[in-house]
């Protein structure tokens, strides 16, 4: 009996496209927490994460036949959208909400990265993923923003200069400009090395 295959994210929006709202649906639950972190690790306040994650779907089903699957995956055609959402919200509204206002759901989503079993280590790995968290949004946006996609998404440079419309050289430097800052503000005597296993290890504080 031959294994049925997931379809593909290219073949989803086609579905959609045609009317499918089933297909929508299956869109949205495969892509919807990569963007509601995304836009959250860029600006701190979870209303305006669930805001810019709704309008991404928005977009893509008013203009999702602009998406060209030879530029790129449809991932990182939504989190270009929701990028670009963030950005114009921020710009527009001037704030930085704290981080310690994130959801309910964020601090379930924080206990189920810990281990339980020392709760002097919990709360010692806690205040350190709050003060990164903190660093990150301090950063200058065109470097936060290389390190949420590189370090946070875990997305590889050719997808973050696809998101960003840069060359992959800008985004190396950018990253490494954003991990400096991260190591003066963080770990002042570490190697980059370290604190970029600290990013990594705070991926799901969304």
């Amino acid at each position: 009996m031959k294994k049925q295959t997931q379809p593909s994210d290219s073949e989803l929006l086609q579905s959609m496209l045609a009317g499918d709202e089933e297909a929508l649906a299956a869109l949205y639950q495969r892509r919807q927490r990569s963007i509601y972190q995304f836009a959250l690790q860029m600006c701190g306040s979870s209303p305006l994460a669930e805001d810019v994650t709704q309008e991404v779907f928005m977009v893509l089903m008013r203009e999702g036949d602009t998406f060209d699957p030879a530029r790129g995956s449809l991932s990182a055609f939504l989190i270009g959208v929701a990028r670009n959402q963030v950005l114009r919200r921020l710009r527009r509204e001037r704030f930085y909400v704290a981080v310690a206002e994130d959801s309910e759901d964020g601090g379930k989503q924080n206990e189920a990265c810990s281990t339980p079993e020392d709760p002097l280590d919990d709360l010692s790995r806690m205040e350190t993923i709050e003060s990164l968290r903190r660093t990150v949004l301090a950063l200058p946006e065109k470097y936060r923003e290389v390190v949420v996609l590189c370090d946070l998404q875990e997305l590889s440079y050719a997808e973050t200069a696809e998101i960003l419309g840069c060359a992959v050289g800008t985004v190396r430097s950018r990253l490494h400009r954003g991990r400096a800052l991260l190591i003066e503000k963080l770990r002042p005597a570490d190697e980059e090395e370290t604190a970029v296993a600290t990013t990594k290890s705070a991926r799901c504080f969304a």
